[in-house]
């Protein structure tokens, strides 16, 4: 990796724990605000306990009642701030995790075929077992230039390469569909294209791939790492 990629990589990083500081700082605010509020509704609990009429005094089951209310709400509240602990924890190593794919090629849906090396490289996941597949090759204009005969294959992903004629020029762009089929049954195929992630975001819980090609794409929408 040059040192480019490092700066880059370092800069992602950086700017993404920026962004999981700033929703942590969000969260702490509003737990600031919850507190105010329990205060508040313990002060009246308080109240009206220490103002109740002494000729018709709360009984031990309503005291019981308004000490499980004020129990409730300190537990509510230490609940709610362990898990806003756990939500920033989660952000900041998602943050990190997502620097580190700056520069790597990834799978997404997508039947877009991606050029490496004079080869046009896809994948695509089989929801079963199937006896015969069959993918087409198409160009810019949606016209089948290429079918290849893959045979039987198991289910789950599948990864696929196709050498373009020599005639095809440098900036060429192709796509491919995929048919398959097991004792006559369709079988499910999900095209993947492969794509290279150039930079990360954080926005709230969030996080958002920048794909060279495919543009913003969801962290949850990958579906391998190469």
């Amino acid at each position: 990796m040059d040192f480019s990629t490092i700066t880059g990589t370092l800069s992602e990083s950086q700017t993404a724990l920026q962004a999981a500081t700033a929703a942590k700082n969000k969260k702490a605010a509003a737990a600031s605000e919850s507190a105010d509020q329990q205060d508040r509704f313990l002060k009246l609990l308080v109240a009206q306990m220490q103002n109740q009429d002494p000729m018709n005094p709360l009984d031990n089951a309503q005291v019981t009642s308004q000490m499980a209310q004020i129990s409730t709400v300190t537990g509510i509240d230490k609940l709610n701030g362990t898990v806003a602990g756990l939500n920033t924890q989660f952000a900041q190593m998602q943050a990190l995790q997502g620097a580190s794919l700056v520069g790597r090629d990834v799978l997404v849906e997508g039947n877009r075929l991606q050029m490496v090396d004079g080869k046009a490289l896809g994948a695509y996941q089989l929801d079963g077992k199937a006896d015969k597949v069959k993918v087409e090759v198409l160009d810019a204009s949606g016209a089948v230039v290429d079918t290849l005969q893959m045979g039987a294959q198991a289910s789950g992903r599948q990864d696929l390469a196709w050498t373009p004629p020599s005639s095809a020029k440098a900036d060429a762009r192709y796509t491919f569909r995929v048919t398959a089929s097991a004792a006559g049954t369709a079988v499910d195929a999900t095209p993947l294209s492969r794509d290279k992630v150039q930079s990360v975001s954080l926005s709230g819980d969030s996080l958002t791939l920048q794909l060279q090609t495919g543009g913003a794409t969801a962290y949850t929408s990958l579906k391998a790492v190469l």
